[in-house]
């Protein structure tokens, strides 16, 4: 086991090499929380790659300042448009979005670019598909298409199993796992082709 006082916090900045950091000197960097939103810019909704966001939190006025939510809340709705911003809290920065969601505003917590992975990062196949090979592929993605997304359709069954394991133990049943057929190992013939 690893004591409390052996661990230390640092930044490998070369192979090998680190810059250590103690307690006081991490707390001297810590933003300190404004529990303000700093807006620098306006941009078009539609502009705002998926990609970046990271989670969503509803925003709602502060006493006194009903007036001018409201009025934010219906400019950024008749401009599709949406405020970038920074909000500072647990000694952190983000990078946020504020947008119009049914009458009430938003604020998505974004990822910063440098926290973001690359699709150049992914290998891409080299690899030419024939008109016939590509026509299933269409037709299997048509028959479960639709033109609107309805999350009340996904369930997390994760989740469902752990709030009914805590119910049968709240009843007094013991919890034990199915039994799991031990897997085969697949053989595949090298010469088969």
């Amino acid at each position: 086991m690893v004591e409390r006082d052996d661990i230390a916090k640092g930044y490998e900045f070369a192979k090998g090499q680190y810059v250590l950091f103690s307690p006081e000197e991490l707390k001297a960097l810590d933003e300190k929380a404004t529990n303000t939103i700093d807006i620098a810019e306006f941009v078009p909704l539609a502009k705002v790659d998926r990609i970046y966001l990271e989670r969503t939190y509803y925003l709602g006025p502060d006493k006194g300042g009903e007036r001018a939510y409201k009025l934010l809340t219906e400019a950024l709705q008749k401009t599709k448009r949406a405020a970038i911003g920074q909000y500072s809290a647990r000694g952190k920065q983000y990078l946020v979005l504020v947008r119009p969601m049914d009458g009430v505003l938003a604020m998505e917590q974004l990822h910063y670019p440098s926290e973001l992975r690359s699709a150049a990062d992914v290998p891409q196949p080299d690899v030419k598909l024939k008109p016939t090979e590509a026509h299933p592929g269409r037709a299997a993605h048509r028959a479960v298409s639709t033109d609107e997304f309805k999350p009340e359709a996904y369930h997390d069954q994760v989740r469902e199993r752990v709030l009914e394991a805590i119910q049968q133990k709240v009843e007094g049943e013991e919890i034990t796992a199915e039994p799991q057929e031990p897997r085969r190992p697949r053989f595949i013939d090298l010469m088969e082709r």
